[in-house]
């Protein structure tokens, strides 16, 4: 599968393209885990069905640390006993805020306090910017249909040098 377009070719969209990856930076400095912004990461693009992101964040939660174990549980991770309860918090969120045309309620209020419960504000906003980032970049990595497979660990952050 070869991309439709290459995002980096034109001027105003390389310049957006940079300022998106720069602003995604960002999450780095955050009180979220690294491992815990993967997988949402990951859950997300699994919804949206992003290639080029699963594969990124598939190497970059191995990279951070991540089991491959519980990796494969993030899409059933309502079945499975290997994630936190804080982990869980992230992973409904992460579900309900991607699927807003799916409910009529959008994010429910179970969802929202159980959030709460696990996250200070900081780290609650930063859920839900992270969130909305990567289903922009889900987004326009499916209009491109960029594919994935290729992607190693550390790439993005290299783009910005």
């Amino acid at each position: 599968m070869e991309a439709r377009i290459n995002l980096l070719a034109g001027a105003t969209s390389t310049k957006l393209a940079k300022r998106f990856a720069g602003a995604a930076m960002i999450f780095e400095t955050s009180a979220l885990p690294r491992e815990l912004r993967e997988l949402v990461q990951l859950r997300v693009s699994q919804i949206n069905g992003c290639a080029a992101c699963v594969d990124m964040h598939t190497k970059e939660a191995v990279a951070a640390g991540e089991s491959e174990h519980r990796l494969n549980m993030v899409a059933v991770w309502r079945e499975a006993t290997v994630f936190t309860e804080p982990e869980r918090a992230a992973l409904a969120l992460a579900e309900e805020g991607t699927r807003l045309a799916d409910a009529f309620e959008g994010v429910s209020d179970e969802t929202w306090a159980t959030v709460r419960k696990h996250f200070d504000e900081d780290q609650a906003g930063t859920l839900i910017c992270l969130i909305a980032f990567i289903n922009a970049a889900n987004r326009m990595n499916i209009i491109a249909r960029v594919p994935g497979g290729d992607y190693q660990a550390g790439m993005a952050a290299k783009f910005l040098e």
